[in-house]
């Protein structure tokens, strides 16, 4: 069953962020096999207050494809890199099965 990253991210440094935490988080996650569904594009806050100003949403296959890339060795430099250039909260979602 697919499974999602949300990532809402609050960007406080944005060249640090564009420049050392972009190129490595986009090959990591493919590398793990994600998709990214949605990655930093216009976003509208239809009820309450995100308090972000980027919105990040990855498929996955299942729920074990994603902590595979989470606690993956590339995704923690990507990591480390964005916590220096940002405050974000992520989520993983396991996504519902098809009816048939």
């Amino acid at each position: 069953m697919a499974a999602y990253v949300i990532g809402i991210v609050r960007i406080r440094d944005p060249e640090r962020y564009m420049q050392e935490y972009v190129p490595l988080s986009g090959p990591s996650v493919e590398q793990y096999g994600g998709r990214f569904l949605a990655r930093g594009g216009a976003h509208e806050v239809l009820e309450g207050d995100l308090g972000a100003d980027r919105v990040v949403i990855i498929e996955f296959d299942d729920v074990e494809a994603a902590q595979r890339w989470w606690s993956s060795p590339e995704y923690e430099a990507a990591k480390a890199k964005r916590r220096g250039a940002s405050e974000a909260n992520f989520f993983l979602v396991e996504g519902v099965s098809k009816l048939g």
